[in-house]
């Protein structure tokens, strides 16, 4: 996917919706800032398990999280 924006007088940049959209990007959230020669690669910072775990509370099942992801691992 390739998208356009510009940069303002500030140095600012939009993230355009339908890339925000498939990353599932919020306001507030951080993105890391890389730069591999001539590039800018921006990435979303991932939440530790942990604060994922504080955000949702008791609405999610961890045991059936963490197999699940066990498994996808495993088969790599």
């Amino acid at each position: 996917m390739i998208e356009e924006t510009k940069i303002t007088r500030n140095y600012q940049i939009t993230i355009p919706a339908t890339i925000r959209k498939k990353l599932g990007l919020k306001v507030g959230d951080t993105l890391i800032v890389k730069l591999e020669g001539d590039r800018i690669i921006l990435e979303p910072k991932r939440r530790s398990i942990t604060e994922i775990r504080i955000r949702l509370g008791r609405k999610v099942d961890w045991r059936y999280v963490e197999e699940t992801i066990r498994e996808v691992i495993e088969k790599g």
